[in-house]
């Protein structure tokens, strides 16, 4: 079997010959620091594709392939971005800069953490019809159909999996106004919060439509969220569930047409409050399932849901920054939930600095002996 037939079998409790080990990239620190200690080639590192990590890299600590690292997506996001500007320079070397998506963030020198957030520029209806409409319309050019053409020629041959980005709902809307911004803007403009989210969905489906039109088999379809933190959603469940329960199932019923059954959202941090609305709109796999401090775990949602619910992710990828005796203890905990079917461990983020790359190693050799 290659992984491409492996990760079909296991989602759809079939059975299969052995379990992929999966990965979700690495901090571009982490990049660094083995580059330094010698792991990494500096050729190699440069030579990464976008946020990816160097894949050749990955093979060599054992992995099979990441989830969402090497597939398909449209642009869905505004288009053109804002030209990325610095507003003032501040005494300690910190500066306020315009990013691409009209948010004005503090950069702190050497930080490797997300930036502040000080001001956006999506504020209200003038702003949104002046800056971000215009941008969210629908053109031929968000789709890198010179990709897709190789994709459909290699198809046949294929033994990796290949995903296709959805989008978001909701989770991008939130990087343009902040976690205050919006949740004002459902409070004092229900309507202009309607049409941002409506414009952003159609902008998707559109998108998708003509990407799906090409032929280009898929074999799972990945939205991307990242409205959780550690105590619950950054949303109220209910207004997600009206607001965006419907866009889900329009896209995954359009997933379903062309084959694609295997359907995940990547959101972070403590998502049971919103599993209902992604589970009842045909949204199936979980992930990255963060461990986090409230041990998260796809078991009390199997139990909850049954076997309609799947997941990639809920490794802990903290182990890596520890010791053999806890990668095994943390490889024993995953046993008994991937003998249940469809779940493929995967650490539960990007594998973070702290990891030292024989922990890494030897998580890859002790799953696939395992498993």
């Amino acid at each position: 079997m290659d992984n491409r037939e492996r990760i079909h079998a296991i989602m759809n409790y079939e059975n299969y010959d052995r379990l992929p080990v999966v990965h979700f990239g690495l901090w571009d620190e982490t990049l660094e620091k083995w580059v330094k200690e010698g792991h990494i080639s500096r050729n190699e590192a440069e030579g990464r594709s976008g946020g990816n990590p160097p894949p050749e890299a990955m093979k060599r600590l054992g992995f099979d392939f990441g989830w969402s690292c090497y597939g398909f997506g449209a642009n869905t996001n505004i288009d053109p971005v804002f030209v990325r500007e610095v507003i003032e320079e501040l005494p300690d070397g910190s500066r306020k800069v315009r990013d691409p998506f009209g948010v004005v963030v503090l950069e702190a020198p050497d930080a490797g953490s997300i930036p502040a957030e000080i001001d956006h520029l999506l504020k209200d209806r003038k702003s949104w019809e002046e800056h971000f409409l215009p941008r969210l319309q629908f053109s031929k050019e968000r789709i890198d159909f010179k990709r897709l053409e190789e994709l459909k020629k290699e198809q046949e041959t294929r033994s990796e999996p290949l995903g296709l980005g959805c989008g978001s709902m909701i989770g991008a809307i939130r990087n343009w106004l902040g976690v205050a911004g919006v949740s004002y803007l459902w409070a004092d403009d229900p309507g202009l919060y309607d049409e941002i989210i409506n414009t952003c969905a159609e902008l998707t489906c559109k998108c998708l439509e003509t990407v799906l039109e090409t032929g280009v088999k898929f074999d799972y379809g990945n939205f991307w969220e990242d409205i959780c933190f550690k105590n619950g959603p950054l949303v109220i469940p209910s207004v997600f569930d009206e607001k965006c329960g419907p866009h889900y199932k329009r896209i995954t019923a359009l997933l379903n047409k062309h084959g694609i059954n295997i359907v995940s959202v990547d959101c972070d941090g403590l998502i049971d409050s919103l599993i209902p609305t992604w589970i009842n709109n045909g949204v199936n796999t979980m992930f990255p399932i963060e461990v986090g401090t409230w041990n998260a775990s796809i078991a009390p949602w199997r139990e909850r849901y049954g076997r309609g619910l799947k997941g990639v992710g809920g490794m802990n990828k903290n182990v890596f920054a520890m010791d053999f005796k806890a990668v095994d203890a943390e490889i024993k905990r995953l046993k008994p939930l991937v003998e249940q079917g469809g779940f493929i461990p995967c650490p539960d983020h990007r594998i973070p600095p702290g990891a030292k790359w024989d922990n890494v190693r030897y998580y890859c050799d002790r799953m696939h002996k395992t498993f």
